[in-house]
């Protein structure tokens, strides 16, 4: 029994268990933000511009008092790709800033062996070209 608390420990103190649990924790607060500018500032303007249309109003009854809220649907549906829309810019966003600060920290990786041999060779090549010309 030991053994395996031991490796559930190292798990779950792994960096990469914290981080989803940080971005878990983060992507819930975003989820609300974007609830709130999707309920709150853009289906207005769209009920503005439309005449008044509630999109997240809008049912069908079926039969009684089962009815279909599907205008709730469609909210969600808008409210998820706003959210993949900002994920994206975000991770554009950071692999933009991750190419640049490797561009600048990191030297050009040291030629290979290989690499280095086909140079001489090219140079060679070069030089005696250049003494029978």
């Amino acid at each position: 029994m030991r053994p395996f608390l031991d490796e559930f420990r190292k798990f779950i103190l792994r960096g990469n268990v914290v981080d989803l649990a940080v971005g878990v924790v983060v992507g819930a607060a975003f989820s609300k933000i974007v609830d709130s500018l999707v309920a709150d500032l853009f289906l207005p303007v769209v009920g503005v511009l439309t005449g008044g249309f509630n999109v997240a109003g809008m049912r069908t009854t079926l039969y009684g008092d089962a009815t279909l809220k599907w205008g709730n649907f469609l909210q969600s549906v808008i409210n998820f790709v706003i959210v993949g829309f900002c994920m994206f810019l975000v991770v554009k966003g950071m692999n933009r800033l991750h190419l640049g600060i490797l561009r600048h920290d990191t030297p050009p990786p040291e030629p290979t062996p290989t690499e280095k041999l086909l140079t001489e060779i090219r140079d060679l090549l070069k030089a005696e070209s250049n003494k029978t010309s």
